[in-house]
Parts: C-alpha cells; structure tokens; sequence
C-alpha cells in the first residue's frame, strides 16, 4: 500500500484552477479580502507562492520571489499559473516532501507544517480570488478540520489578527477568521458614473 500523505492538494488546486477561468482582465484591478492587494497582485502571488512551497517539497531553496505585485504579474499568467499550481499539488504526494525541515520565503520550520501553511495558502487565496471576483467558493470539509486545528495552534495573528466568529460558523468561516479574515468581506460598491 502506498504511503499516504496528510493532505491532498488535487481538489483546492482544482477549485483555484477554474476560478482563474472567471477572472475577466476588467476586474484585474479589483480589490480583494488581502489589504491593498488587487486581483492582478494576489496572482502574482499566487505565482509566487506556487513556485516557493513546490521548491519547498522537493527540499530546495528559492529566495528570488520579489514581494507580490499587480506590475509583477506576466501577461501570460492564465496559462502559466495553473501549471505552477499543478506542480504544487504534484510535488506534496511524495511522502518525502512531509520529512525532515524545509524551506519557504526565507523560513525554516518542520516540512509537515510547511505544507499545512502551503494549504492554508492555496485555500485562503482561492476565497480571496472568489470574493474579489463574485465566485462562489467550495472546498473538502475534511481538509478544513485538519486546516482548523492547525490555524488554532499557530501562533496568533500568524495570517492576520483573527476575526471573532459566532456559534453558526461554518468550518470555512472559522478558518478564515483564525487566518485573519472576515467572511463577511464583499468588495466595495462601485458609485455610478456621471451622466
């Protein structure tokens, strides 16, 4: 029997990967929940990102992501993207990539957390990148448990001041606010424009 691994990456990459097919390029400049990002700087992060914790799985060390930005962002981003993103979920099925330390954006720390935080990662911006551009978002309650345990014994404020949440919180709203976010967010109301 194959080893198994903690998480699954396939089915938040999938959900992630037909987001970016609803990314229309006028709401590019559009907000998002991550303050003072738009849409085109979340991307590049999500560029970013991608390539930094799949380096991190295979052990290798890859400072050269510059801080996100919407100017970063390559014009052939809804191509190269969900390449990145398919290496990421490829590279955390070998159990070898859960042992021993690794390595991302400069930080050391045991491999099995540096995935969690890479889960975290694809999960959070995916609801960032729905909420930004009026998609509905859905992700595998199981993986949420896991991602709620493990938001809950980060250390505070790790991905954001943590938002209050009430007794009817789902499993998504509760690991949105230990991530420091409100799932209440919307994007702002545009005011019509003068006759």
């Amino acid at each position: 029997m194959a080893d198994r691994v903690p998480l699954d990456f396939d089915p938040p990459v999938r959900v992630l990967r037909a987001l970016l097919l609803g990314v229309d390029n006028g709401e590019l400049a559009n907000p998002t929940p991550c303050p003072g990002w738009s849409v085109a700087t979340l991307l590049d992060h999500l560029m970013g990102l991608s390539v930094a914790f799949t380096q991190g799985a295979h052990k290798r060390v890859d400072d050269s992501a510059p801080e996100p930005s919407a100017h970063h962002l390559t014009r052939h981003w809804r191509s190269r993207l969900p390449v990145l993103l398919e290496d990421l979920a490829t590279s955390w099925k070998d159990p070898a990539a859960w042992t021993g330390t690794s390595q991302a954006g400069g930080v050391t720390m045991p491999a099995a957390t540096l995935g969690h935080v890479a889960m975290t990662e694809v999960i959070m911006h995916g609801w960032d990148l729905a909420r930004a551009t009026g998609q509905e978002y859905f992700t595998d309650p199981r993986t949420l448990e896991i991602l709620v345990d493990f938001l809950a014994e980060a250390p505070p404020g790790q991905f954001g001041p943590v938002v209050p949440t009430d007794d009817e919180s789902t499993l998504l709203d509760q690991a949105l606010a230990l991530a420091g976010r409100d799932a209440k967010w919307r994007p702002p109301r545009r005011r019509p424009v003068a006759a």
